[in-house]
């Protein structure tokens, strides 16, 4: 099995000609709603013992220089919280695609 064998369904959530945006130049910037929201979630994950906040930030850096390395940079808390959900099997790529055409869906009639 290849590194990114089993995360197909993280993968194609990526753009067409997606490019990497390896640069955090709008640190000044408001970050999205989503953002916020995936910032809650993980610091509950941390406090109920889930998911350590260093543990994720290491797989973050690393899932982000490898793998998820083409997504940018501010996606990258989303991408590997779905991607260690699914090593964990806390969820399954079935059960995440659904969701996801779900958000898509809700957010395409927004």
């Amino acid at each position: 099995m290849t590194a990114t064998q089993g995360y197909e369904v993280i993968l194609r959530t990526l753009k067409s000609g997606g490019e990497r945006v390896g640069d955090l130049d709008d640190t000044d910037r408001k970050p999205d709603p989503w953002e916020s929201a995936m910032q809650a979630t993980c610091e509950c994950l941390s406090w109920r013992g889930s998911w350590d906040n260093l543990e994720r930030r290491h797989t973050e850096d690393e899932l982000g220089e490898t793998i998820y390395d083409q997504f940018p940079v501010h996606s990258r808390s989303a991408i590997t919280t779905a991607h260690t959900f699914l090593d964990r099997g806390i969820v399954s790529q079935d059960e995440l695609q659904e969701k996801m055409s779900q958000i898509r869906a809700r957010l395409e009639r927004s």
